[in-house]
């Protein structure tokens, strides 16, 4: 559960310093804002499809999403 912790505060904070909001990150990758928002409460993880296009989105590697 830990690493669903980092992760979901990683997201929360890289968004942030992007100055973005769930609705804009959630569109640039192709899904829902419920489900964005989900990433970030820790209530679920992004499919492998959708971890590559948030690192894509914030131009870090995917170990830094769960680091």
């Amino acid at each position: 559960m830990q690493e669903l912790y980092r992760l979901s505060e990683n997201l929360k904070r890289l968004r942030r310093e992007c100055g973005y909001t769930q609705s804009f990150v959630a569109q640039k990758i192709g899904i829902r804002y419920q489900s964005y928002h989900a990433y970030e409460a820790g209530l679920t993880v992004p499919t492998l499809e959708n971890f590559i296009r948030l690192a894509r989105l914030y131009d870090v590697s995917l170990d830094e999403l769960v680091e």
